[in-house]
Parts: C-alpha cells; structure tokens; sequence
C-alpha cells in the first residue's frame, strides 16, 4: 500500500477506482463500501484509491467542540490496508479546502487530481463548501468527465446495522462490546504509563496510570472493565478503571488506570496498547479499602472468566 500526504505530490493516477470519505472506525458499514472498491478494481484492471482528510472537519470548523474520534490517522490506515485498498490519499482539510464549492470539488479537485475511471461512494455522501454536494451532482458530471459511479445503496449499509455515530454512543456509554460488534473488532487506544498515586500497589493491585496517545480520540464511558493489554508485542489480561477513584480521593480527576495480571515490569514512559472487551460494572464508592480489595478481588476473577470466554 502507498500513502500520500501531499496533495501536490501525487503520481498520475489513470483510470482509478477512488473512494471518498473520513471512514472513522473503519466499521462494518464502510467495510461494504471498501471491498466494493476492491472488486471493481479487480474487473478493470486497475489501482483503488482512498481519498480521506486530515484532521476531522469537525475539528477545523467547530475547534470549541470535543472531537471523540474513533480511530486516529495511524490505525485507520493500517485498517485501510488491511481491507486491501492499494492507495491511500490523505487530503490536509484546511480552511481554504473548506471553501470549495460543490462543482469545484469535482471538477478541480476530484477529477483534476485523480482522473477517476470508477467511483464508489455511499448514499449519503456530502462534499464541498456547507455539504452542499451530494450523489445526484456527481451523477451530472459523470458523463461529462467519463467516469462511471456505484452508489452504495442504504440497505447495503443499513444491513450492517452501523455508523460512526452509534459507535461513538455506544463508547461513551461504556457499551465497548456493542460497539466492537458493529466494528467488527475490539475498540483499542494507545498511551504512555505516567506516575500515579501509587495507591494499588499498597492494596495488592497495582496499577498502570496511562495518559492516552490522541487527546482527540474516545475513551470509553466511567465503569470497570475487562481488556487485554499489549506491551512490546506480548498480550496479557488485565482489568482497567476509568472513573474519579472515589473511594480514596475526592479529587474530580479522570483517571485510567489499568491492572496488569501477572506482570510486575517497571515501565514507566513506555507505550502501551488497551484492547477494551467488556464493560464490567459502574465505578463506585466502598466504605473501606478492605472493601475495596475485597471487590478487586471478585472484579478479577470476574474479569479472567470474561476473558477465558472470549478466546474459548
């Protein structure tokens, strides 16, 4: 696969199968619409091509709004990949790419860049300055600049029972099994292991405090959770917690803090990935720190009969 990432920079695509979208999550639903590009490259004889951009337009015109993005640009391309698109375009959303309008877009843009043979999109498909293009004004333009268009039809995406914004509800419930079904895979994020307050180690949980990677991507709603954790290629069970640890603070500072089983490295300032499997219960407050072990202890046993299951 080739990545671009400088619009002005691009080989001489001639006869493409192009794609457009931000494809945040990578989910079911776009699944249908990437492998629909795969198969009509493959009856051609030509080269797919993915267009998306960089940051989230949302990001650029609404700065004030948190983003909550599902798969930042480094896992969405391996995602990409995987599906088996051969180029990806990643297209900088500035403010002057904003102001297209809808026939510039296309005429300048989409076809002055990659002289499509094929273009697949979804129904829903909106472009230009205020979304004012849609499917309709690339199907006026499709005999006049030769290509042909497969609009991938509501049902077909409908049948996957997904979006992009049912994930994101469903993260920011904690639902992380819900939302692994639509994507087809479990939800998972990056972040470096910082210095904590070092108070589960006293009860015999120690735990490794971890600062995320993208501050723009979803972390999954308050609650107690089963996941996997990987370090430096090796897997390993665990239980996290993301929540105000109310029993032992009363400062109202979000903490995800991750349980690692069986592991006792020291590995402070390194990354680690989080793979979130199932929601185990709310976060909440215990009259003691006994009581709190005691919980930790149930909440793990709890936690390997979940993870046992999942690999079974």
């Amino acid at each position: 696969m080739a990545v671009f990432h400088d619009i002005h920079q691009l080989p001489e695509f001639k006869n493409a199968v192009l794609t457009i979208g931000f494809f945040d999550g990578v989910h079911k639903g776009h699944k249908v619409i990437l492998n629909e590009v795969c198969k009509h490259a493959n009856q051609m004889n030509a080269t797919s091509v993915l267009l998306t951009f960089e940051p989230h337009p949302r990001k650029l015109l609404y700065p004030d709004q948190p983003l909550g993005i599902i798969t930042p640009l480094h896992k969405k391309l391996e995602l990409i990949e995987a599906a088996g698109i051969e180029n990806i375009v990643v297209v900088p959303f500035t403010r002057l790419f904003s102001q297209l309008t809808a026939d510039e877009y296309i005429r300048n843009f989409m076809v002055g860049l990659f002289h499509p043979g094929s273009i697949v999109i979804g129904y829903d498909h909106r472009f230009g300055h205020d979304r004012k293009g849609n499917i309709e004004l690339m199907k006026q333009y499709a005999p006049i600049y030769n290509y042909s268009l497969t609009e991938i039809p509501a049902q077909l995406i409908d049948e996957a029972a997904v979006s992009s914004t049912k994930i994101r509800n469903a993260l920011q419930s904690g639902m992380v099994a819900d939302a692994a079904q639509m994507l087809g895979r479990n939800y998972t994020f990056t972040g470096k292991v910082v210095h904590g307050q070092q108070l589960g180690r006293t009860i015999g949980y120690p735990t490794a405090n971890i600062e995320p990677d993208d501050k723009d991507q979803i972390i999954p709603g308050l609650g107690i959770y089963a996941v996997r954790v990987s370090h430096k290629g090796h897997q390993h069970n665990g239980m996290m917690s993301i929540g105000y640890n109310p029993t032992v603070t009363n400062q109202k500072i979000l903490r995800i803090e991750a349980n690692i089983f069986d592991f006792n490295k020291d590995i402070y300032g390194e990354t680690i990935e989080i793979t979130m499997v199932q929601k185990l219960r709310e976060e909440q407050k215990f009259a003691s720190l006994d009581a709190l072990k005691s919980q930790l202890h149930q909440d793990k046993l709890d936690i390997l009969r979940v993870l046992g299951k999942e690999l079974g």
